[in-house]
């Protein structure tokens, strides 16, 4: 990842904005209003090397959704070039729900960086919704789900994982409501005997 004026950044430099981003995202996860000099602190930086990287809360905050929904994104691809294309769709979907449990804790913290006068919109839809449609569109071709599934209606079905608990054994229930998932998505498709 470049710097902000484009230059590659040196590697110990990367480290430390990985390290930011890792610690802020568990730390904000735990609560919203967690100091930044914390944050930098747990992260093993010195207050102006997390300022340089993020010059305030908003910006952290951000950051940290938009490197968490990169993760889960760009994974879409490489499930879709090494596995077959029902279980590149599954193993996605796991994915999915770490990043919705992830995300349950982050949310205030987004919410009241999202929610500052002219605030800037949640980052990262589009990039979800054009995941989800390189994963259906692979099974559509491979006719391993119903050929009518849009991402809309995919986007419908999951919706109940945000709505799982996530300090309790949310694993188990996010693992059983996928499968119910999949198997709809499965039911009546053309590859299917």
């Amino acid at each position: 990842m470049g710097s902000k004026g484009g230059a590659p950044q040196r590697s110990d430099a990367q480290r430390n904005r990985e390290r930011i981003l890792e610690v802020a995202l568990a730390e904000l996860s735990r609560s919203p209003d967690a100091p930044l000099s914390a944050i930098a602190k747990k992260a093993g930086v010195g207050q102006g090397t997390l300022y340089r990287n993020f010059p305030d809360r908003e910006a952290l905050v951000l950051e940290v959704h938009r490197h968490e929904v990169r993760q889960l994104t760009d994974s879409a691809a490489e499930l879709v070039r090494t596995r077959e294309p029902e279980r590149a769709l599954r193993e996605w979907m796991d994915g999915l729900a770490r990043f919705a449990m992830a995300k349950s804790g982050l949310a205030d913290a987004l919410r009241q960086a999202t929610s500052a006068t002219g605030g800037p919109a949640r980052p990262g839809y589009s990039l979800v919704v054009d995941a989800i449609t390189l994963l259906l569109d692979a099974n559509h071709e491979a006719g391993t789900i119903r050929p009518d599934v849009t991402a809309d209606d995919f986007v419908l079905a999951i919706a109940g994982i945000w709505q799982i608990d996530p300090g309790g054994d949310w694993w188990s229930r996010a693992t059983r409501l996928l499968d119910i998932v999949m198997d709809g998505l499965c039911a009546g498709a053309p590859g299917r005997g």
